[in-house]
């Protein structure tokens, strides 16, 4: 190949590049040289993506997986709110809460409290959760308006920290009477010790102070949020849930294992729910709600053994029963209390069975009013029964017993509507002249018998039923 042959070649290449240009180039001896793609000339050019720009590309789609990644594994932070009084569900409730927190490596567990109080066991159930999980726990009285009582007070200094919002107060943590009954000195002494022993080891714990929480219990002291801040009792005050996270940010607390620094700053914030066991539970271990069901489980119970076959009162009154039992086992239950509510319902059935003249529906009352008074086995108000609710539900159930028990005096005194017993003093017409020798007839009751008698009846006549022979009749005249 000449280098004539040579230049026709790489100009015709160009072109080809360039202007679409067809043209083939010999190569000589024969060989024909043919560009390796051909364009049309009206087609626009369209540059090839050079290897930088793919890289480019693909590094910016790896750092957007790595970005959604990272955001995906954030640690949540959890919210639960406890409000009303300190139970055997709520203290599941929270221990729950706890244990999910910890299994989903939270960052951390608010707990939002407006408690009057509770069970002392369920408070030490609560505190031991709290004092022992490596997730840090911020108990957070609010909103505006609420407290942290008796069993509160120790829940709020069991936690890693304690927050408080403007216009709650905290405090009145002295232990109640078991019972309702006085205690002796010696008793009062032993509760009152083991309670301060208790709460100062988890003052000191936490680095609070103890000499008010030991106050708190022996005199029963309370204070507002700020008393409580300048006391360090509590170590912040925040609106909010928003301004409790962004203050806590960064704040350093000592969990069960080693210290660690709070973080809240663009974390999802997660509301944990009761579930429908949950709600129903707390819903049935108020005091005031157990007694109403276990009253209309008593109620339903005793209409059906006077009056079989109503069914309906019987089933609804063994479904109250039910939840009535599945709530007292969660509740500090007397059961001194219950036999003598139970002795109550013993004194109303036998009301019908017995002519006592009202004595024993008298004392049916007292034993129901004695009963619900000693139900529950504590002086403080939220765990006990509501007076305005005893004093309304003794009122209903006795007047319900009453009339029930009247109504079935009534039914047992009346004198029968069948059988043979439903034919005597009836009154009835002669349809048959009867006289001492012979039998006649009589229509009575809607029949016809026959009817004999000692005097001689004519047919019209009215007479009365007196005895009854088998099938016969006997019948005097009525004047």
């Amino acid at each position: 190949m000449n280098w004539k042959n040579k230049l026709r070649i790489a100009d015709c290449g160009l072109r080809n590049f360039n202007d679409g240009c067809r043209t083939t180039a010999s190569l000589g001896r024969g060989t024909t040289y043919r560009p390796p793609f051909r364009v049309h000339p009206s087609a626009p050019f369209v540059p090839r993506p050079s290897s930088f720009v793919i890289g480019l590309l693909f590094f910016g789609l790896l750092l957007s997986l790595v970005f959604f990644a990272q955001a995906a594994e954030k640690p949540p932070i959890y919210v639960i709110t406890i409000a009303g009084s300190i139970n055997p569900p709520v203290a599941d409730f929270i221990t729950r809460s706890i244990s999910k927190a910890e299994k989903d490596k939270a960052s951390a567990l608010v707990i939002q409290l407006d408690t009057p109080g509770g069970l002392d066991s369920s408070m030490r159930t609560i505190v031991q959760g709290l004092l022992n999980t490596p997730i840090p726990v911020l108990v957070f009285v609010s909103p505006s308006g609420a407290r942290a009582a008796s069993a509160g007070v120790m829940i709020v200094l069991a936690a890693d920290l304690a927050v408080m919002a403007p216009g709650t107060n905290i405090g009145a943590a002295h232990p109640v009477n078991v019972g309702g009954k006085d205690l002796d000195k010696t008793m009062v002494q032993k509760v009152e010790k083991d309670m301060v022993a208790y709460v100062r080891s988890i003052a000191d714990q936490r680095k609070r102070n103890a000499d008010w929480v030991e106050s708190a219990v022996l005199k029963s002291e309370s204070i507002t949020a700020e008393k409580a801040l300048e006391l360090k009792v509590v170590d912040l005050i925040a609106k909010d849930l928003p301004d409790l996270l962004e203050k806590a940010d960064g704040l350093q607390v000592t969990t069960s294992k080693q210290p660690k620094i709070i973080r809240t700053k663009g974390l999802p914030v997660v509301h944990l729910k009761e579930n429908f066991r949950d709600r129903i539970l707390r819903t049935i271990s108020d005091p005031n709600i157990a007694y109403v069901l276990m009253m209309l489980g008593m109620m339903g119970i005793f209409f059906e053994l006077v009056h079989p076959g109503g069914i309906f009162p019987g089933v609804v009154g063994g479904i109250c029963l039910i939840l009535a039992f599945f709530a007292l086992q969660t509740l500090p239950v007397n059961y001194a209390g219950v036999l003598l509510i139970l002795l109550a319902i013993v004194f109303f059935i036998a009301e019908v069975k017995v002519i006592s003249h009202g004595l024993l529906t008298v004392a049916g009352i007292v034993s129901l009013t004695l009963g619900s008074l000693m139900l529950f086995k504590t002086g403080e108000e939220q765990m006990g029964v509501s007076l305005q609710v005893l004093v309304t539900t003794v009122l209903v159930i006795s007047g319900f017993f009453i009339l029930v028990i009247a109504l079935a005096v009534k039914a047992y005194r009346r004198k029968p509507q069948t059988g043979d017993q439903g034919l005597l003093n009836e009154i009835g017409r002669v349809h048959q002249r009867i006289t001492p020798d012979y039998p006649g007839k009589v229509f009575v009751h809607g029949e016809i018998w026959n009817a004999r008698s000692d005097e001689i009846c004519e047919p019209g006549e009215i007479v009365e039923v007196v005895e009854l022979e088998h099938l016969l009749l006997k019948v005097k005249r009525k004047n």
